[in-house]
C-alpha cells in the first residue's frame, strides 16, 4: 500500500492504493466539503443514514491505516473513486455542489457519447489536437 497526500483547496486528503487503485479517507473528504467540527461524526451519521436507506455505497468503504494528525496509523474509511463519488452526491452541503455539477455535466456527455458514437471520437480528436497541436498524421494545425 501507498500512501499520500492530496491538497483540495488547502485541505490534505489522506489517501493509498489499495487492491491497485486509489482510495480516499472519507473523513477528510466530509471535512472539506461540509461545515461539521466533527468530520468523523458527520460521516458516522451519514453512513448510518446511507444503510438505512438501502445504499450500497458504504460497500465501496475500507477500513484502512492511515496516519492521524498525532502521528499514529489508525484504521480510517477509505473508499475508491467510485465510492467516493457516489459518497460526495449524498452529502447536502454547498459546498459540494460544484462536484455534483460537473458530475451531472461529465454524466449527460457520456451519455450523448454511447448514443452517438462519433461525439465521443470528436471529443478524442479535440483532446488530441490540444495535447499535442496535430493530428496522428502529423498535420500542424493551424
Amino acid at each position: 500500500m501507498t500512501n499520500k497526500i492530496a491538497i483540495f483547496k488547502g485541505h490534505r486528503i489522506r489517501r493509498l492504493i489499495y487492491n491497485n487503485e486509489w482510495c480516499f479517507s472519507v473523513i477528510d473528504v466530509c471535512e472539506v466539503l461540509t461545515d461539521s467540527s466533527d468530520a468523523g461524526a458527520y460521516w458516522r451519521k451519514l453512513k448510518q443514514r446511507l444503510k438505512d436507506e438501502g445504499s450500497e455505497v458504504v460497500t465501496f468503504c475500507h477500513g484502512l491505516k492511515l496516519k492521524a494528525p498525532d502521528g499514529k496509523m489508525r484504521e480510517t474509511d477509505c473508499s475508491n473513486t467510485e465510492g467516493m463519488l457516489r459518497i460526495i452526491q449524498s452529502i447536502p452541503s454547498p459546498k459540494a455542489e460544484p462536484f455534483k455539477r460537473w458530475l451531472a455535466k461529465v454524466g449527460y456527455e457520456r451519455v450523448k457519447e454511447i448514443e452517438d458514437p462519433e461525439l465521443a471520437m470528436n471529443q478524442i480528436t479535440r483532446r488530441k489536437i490540444c495535447k499535442t497541436g496535430h493530428l496522428s498524421t502529423g498535420a500542424m494545425i493551424s
